[in-house]
This record gives structure tokens, C-alpha cells and sequence, in this order.
């Protein structure tokens, strides 16, 4: 069930009314009985449930923080790493 905020017209009263969305609105302040308005609400914020919405949630790269900015500075004594080449596959030879 919702919660319905109104204000009274006649002395600014705001109040919260908890009531299922089947109830007519409220009509009557509870402080002066004057006349109230329900306010349009922002509604409920959002709830995130699980994994994957926080930054230590997400996958960790294999980047440095120097090289996520794009400071990539390699020292220069290490090389490169390189890939070693697949080996050829055998084919048959035409008889």
C-alpha cells in the first residue's frame, strides 16, 4: 500500500496518509478539518538488489591505475610480451 502526502488549504498542514490505492483520497484536514489536496509524490526510490551495482561489484581489469588514464609508462628493461606462434598443422599430403 502507498503512502499519499496531502496539504490542507485552509492552515498548510502537510501529513502522510498510508491507504490502498482502491481508498478515495482523503478530503478532511485531521488538524482543522478543512479542506486538503492530495501532492503529487516523487514515489519510492529505487532499490537495487544483487550483485553488479557497486565498483567493487564489477570485474577487475588487469590495468594499472597509471595505464588506466592513459599514462602508459612500460619500464624499459622489461620487454614486451610476445605471443608464440601456433604451430602449422599437419596437412596430407596428394598421393
Amino acid at each position: 500500500m502507498p503512502t499519499y502526502e496531502y496539504k490542507c488549504d485552509k492552515c498548510g498542514y502537510v501529513f502522510e496518509e498510508f491507504q490502498s490505492m482502491n481508498e478515495k483520497p482523503l478530503s478532511v484536514c485531521p488538524k482543522c478539518n478543512g479542506k486538503v489536496h492530495r501532492l503529487i509524490g516523487a514515489g519510492a526510490g529505487l532499490i537495487f538488489k544483487g550483485s553488479g551495482f557497486y565498483l567493487t561489484d564489477y570485474k577487475k581489469s588487469n590495468t594499472s591505475p597509471a595505464t588506466s588514464n592513459g599514462d602508459s609508462k612500460q619500464d624499459k628493461s622489461e620487454k614486451p610480451k610476445t605471443e608464440k606462434p601456433a604451430p602449422a598443422s599437419k596437412q596430407e599430403q596428394p598421393k
